[in-house]
C-alpha cells in the first residue's frame, strides 16, 4: 500500500493522544495493519514531529483538540470501528500538586471520549490503564489483584477505568482495559517533570554527569518496549473479547542496575538518592491471561529496545539535566504527602 493509497483499508480507528509517546506508535501499528487513523491530541504533551512521517498521507488525519471539549456526534468518530484512548496527563508529582486537574482530564476527559464512542457505535473501545492502580502489589501481579492507588495520578487512571466498565455495563459499549506496566522506547517525552529513569540516565550520560539511582538500584521494573505495547492494543481491539482487563508488560522484570549497564553506564559515577514512599520494589506483570486471550507476546528484548533508544540519544540534548539536588526539590511533595505518618518532611 502506497502513502496515497486509501483503497482496501480495513477500517477507521481513532487514537486519542495519538501524537504522544505510546499513541504515535499506535498510529504506526494501525497504519501498518491497514487502517486509517484519526488522531485527537491537544499537543500539550504530544508533538507533531512524532507524526511527521505522515505528512500529506491521507490515511492519517490529526485534529488538535482537548478531549474535554468533545461532544457526541463529533465528526472525528464518524465511521470508526475502534477507539484507542491514550490521552491524559501522567506525571506522579504534579498530580499531588494539582489533583483536580488530573481528575478533570483523566476522568471527565475519558467520559467525553466514551460518549463519543457510544454515539458512533464503535466496535471496540480500548482504554490505556496504568499498572499504578495496583499500588504495592504481590508479584507477579494478576489482573484480579486488588487495586490500591497510592497517588492522585494512579487514582485518576483507576477511576477512568471504572467509568469505562460502567459504560460497558450500562450502555453495552464493547470495552477492554489494558493496564500498562513500564513502557519505554523512542519518542518518549524528553521534557517536563522528573520521571522515567530512561530519560534521566540518557541526559546524564550525554552530559557526562553522575547517574542518579533511587535506593540501591536492585529494584526491578517490568519494562516493555513501546511497539509491543501498541501491538497488544491492536490485538485487543481485533479480538472477540469485551469487558475484560489485561496486563501489558514483558513478564520479565529487570533491575535498574542492569539498565545502567545497557545504557553504557558502567564505570560512570553514581549518586544514590533516597527510595521514595509509595513505590514498589518490584513491578511484575502476570501476562498469562493476555497471551492466552489475545494471542500476543512481547517481541523486543530489553537490550534491543535500549539499543534503539541509544541510536536516538541526541533527542535528549535539550532535556533537563537532573542531579540529586534538583531531584530532591522536584520530589519534595512526594515525600511530603506519601511518607508514613511521623516521617513527613
Amino acid at each position: 500500500m502506497t502513502n496515497s493509497d486509501t483503497t482496501n483499508l480495513r477500517g477507521k480507528a481513532v487514537v486519542t493522544g495519538g501524537a504522544g509517546f505510546i499513541g504515535s506508535h499506535m498510529v504506526d501499528v494501525l497504519v501498518d495493519g491497514g487502517y486509517s487513523v484519526t488522531v485527537i491530541d491537544s499537543l500539550c504533551g504530544g508533538h507533531e514531529r512524532n507524526l511527521a512521517h505522515y505528512k500529506d498521507d491521507p490515511r492519517v488525519c490529526v485534529e488538535v483538540t482537548d478531549i474535554r471539549s468533545l461532544k457526541p456526534g463529533a465528526p472525528a468518530f464518524e465511521g470508526a470501528c475502534f477507539v484507542f484512548h491514550f490521552a491524559g496527563i501522567g506525571d506522579i508529582v504534579p498530580s499531588m500538586k494539582e489533583p483536580a486537574e488530573y481528575m478533570d482530564v483523566n476522568i471527565q476527559g475519558t467520559v467525553r471520549v466514551l460518549e463519543c464512542a457510544r454515539a458512533a457505535g464503535v466496535e471496540k473501545f480500548v482504554y490505556a490503564a496504568s499498572s499504578s492502580c495496583y499500588g504495592i502489589a504481590d508479584t507477579p501481579t494478576r489482573e484480579d489483584h486488588p487495586v490500591s492507588p497510592q497517588y492522585p495520578y494512579a487514582l485518576s487512571k483507576c477511576m477512568g477505568e471504572e467509568a469505562v466498565f460502567h459504560w460497558h455495563r450500562v450502555y453495552g459499549l464493547p470495552v477492554l482495559s489494558l493496564r500498562i506496566f513500564n513502557a519505554y522506547g523512542t519518542r518518549v517525552r524528553t521534557t517536563g517533570a522528573y520521571g522515567a529513569v530512561f530519560g534521566v540516565f540518557l541526559k546524564q550520560k550525554l552530559a557526562n554527569k553522575p547517574l542518579t539511582v533511587v535506593g540501591d538500584g536492585t529494584q526491578t521494573r517490568d519494562f516493555l518496549y513501546v511497539t509491543d505495547v501498541a501491538r497488544a492494543f491492536l490485538a485487543a481491539a481485533e479480538s472477540d473479547k469485551r469487558g475484560e482487563v489485561y496486563n501489558v508488560g514483558a513478564g520479565n522484570p529487570q533491575s535498574v542496575n542492569k539498565l545502567i549497564g545497557l545504557v553504557g553506564g558502567e564505570g560512570y559515577p553514581i549518586t544514590y538518592i533516597p527510595k521514595r514512599p509509595g513505590e514498589p520494589d518490584c513491578t511484575w506483570a502476570d501476562i498469562t491471561k493476555t497471551t492466552a486471550d489475545l494471542g500476543w507476546a512481547p517481541q523486543v528484548p530489553l537490550q534491543d529496545g535500549v539499543t534503539r533508544m541509544m541510536a536516538e540519544i541526541e533527542n535528549w540534548y535539550d532535556a533537563p539535566l537532573w542531579d540529586a539536588s534538583s531531584i530532591e526539590q522536584a520530589t519534595r511533595d512526594w515525600f511530603k504527602y506519601l511518607a508514613p505518618t511521623g516521617d513527613k518532611k
